[in-house]
């Protein structure tokens, strides 16, 4: 999967992605936050033997020169960190004039989105992002997408308040299993505070496919059509695909339904008339229903019809098989 990083330039790539507009009070970000095996080098200027290239350990500390203690540097800021540390150098030198950088940063794993989206990748994130802005980073969804996006939280947010995930659930009943939350494709593309949730690192975004129904026989176009969110009734998977052949037998449509947990199947007829009048409630489709449309049977008269034009079709042929043709001008 390739890999893309998120950066403060695409803050309204996800206004532009789903027309929404940005509020005028977004909070200020306090840029990137240091964790756990995160690389710091902090540079003095004109005495270098305070220089330091440091890992922040797993307590979150860094060793910093002519310090009998280390500095706690776990979700702390490049500005806070360099105002801790000038504040520790001035017990030596007056004035002085610190740099402090994260040089490689490997606390935090990209978050990761695939399924159907146009373009699946991890993305290593170096702010708050949400999942719309996630969305559009990734293409957007396929045609092929269904209505839930499912969100797996594989590690509990660093430097958070606790409040992003109080309420993650887990997906099994194994206490190891992964936290995770659904989402409505259709509230997420509204704009809806409560469908785009903040992505932290190492969250695991999957976009559902679609389930899909079956219409086959007598109509325009047989395929396979994808159930989207808000369902799908029989009058409005026909339309989809065409509507039916003339010779269609509309009257007793069949529709082939699994039965719970289980590979039977259901048969449960339709009649198309009376459910386009009204007088027969539409039906509404479940993922991987057969739609079949029979051929409706030749009434005598349409029989004996076909009989009689084809017996004098091939008479008129044997007559005027052995004579030339002319034109009447």
């Amino acid at each position: 999967m390739k890999s893309a990083v998120v950066s403060l330039l695409i803050f309204g790539l996800s206004a532009i992605a789903f027309g929404q507009t940005l509020p005028a009070d977004v909070p200020v970000q306090k840029g990137y936050m240091v964790g756990p095996g995160d690389e710091i080098t902090g540079k003095v200027l004109g005495e270098p033997q305070f220089d330091f290239v440091a890992t922040v350990d797993e307590d979150g500390k860094i060793e910093v020169p002519f310090f009998d203690k280390p500095v706690v540097a776990k979700c702390r800021s490049e500005r806070e960190l360099r105002a801790d540390i000038s504040a520790l150098l001035a017990k030596y030198l007056r004035n002085p004039q610190i740099s402090v950088r994260v040089t490689e940063r490997k606390s935090r794993p990209p978050a990761t989105i695939y399924g159907e989206v146009n373009k699946p990748q991890e993305i290593t994130l170096m702010r708050k992002a949400t999942l719309v802005e996630i969305l559009a980073i990734s293409g957007g969804v396929k045609d092929e997408a269904g209505g839930m996006i499912q969100v797996f939280r594989t590690r509990a947010p660093l430097c958070s308040d606790g409040r992003d995930d109080s309420d993650w659930k887990v997906t099994g009943g194994d206490a190891t299993d992964v936290p995770s939350r659904m989402y409505s494709l259709a509230s997420v593309k509204l704009g809806k505070e409560e469908a785009n949730p903040v992505i932290y690192p190492g969250d695991v975004i999957v976009v559902q496919k679609a389930s899909p129904v079956y219409v086959t026989g007598e109509v325009v176009a047989p395929q396979g059509i994808y159930l989207k969110e808000g369902g799908m009734t029989l009058t409005e998977a026909i339309a989809k695909i065409g509507g039916v052949r003339r010779e269609a037998k509309t009257k007793d449509i069949k529709i082939y339904r699994l039965k719970p947990n289980s590979k039977d199947r259901e048969v449960i007829a339709a009649n198309y008339d009376l459910i386009k009048k009204g007088q027969q409630k539409d039906l509404l489709l479940e993922p991987y229903d057969i739609i079949e449309v029979d051929k409706a049977k030749k009434s005598i008269g349409q029989t004996i019809l076909e009989v009689v034009t084809g017996a004098a079709r091939t008479g008129l042929s044997s007559m005027t098989g052995g004579l030339g043709s002319s034109i009447l001008y």
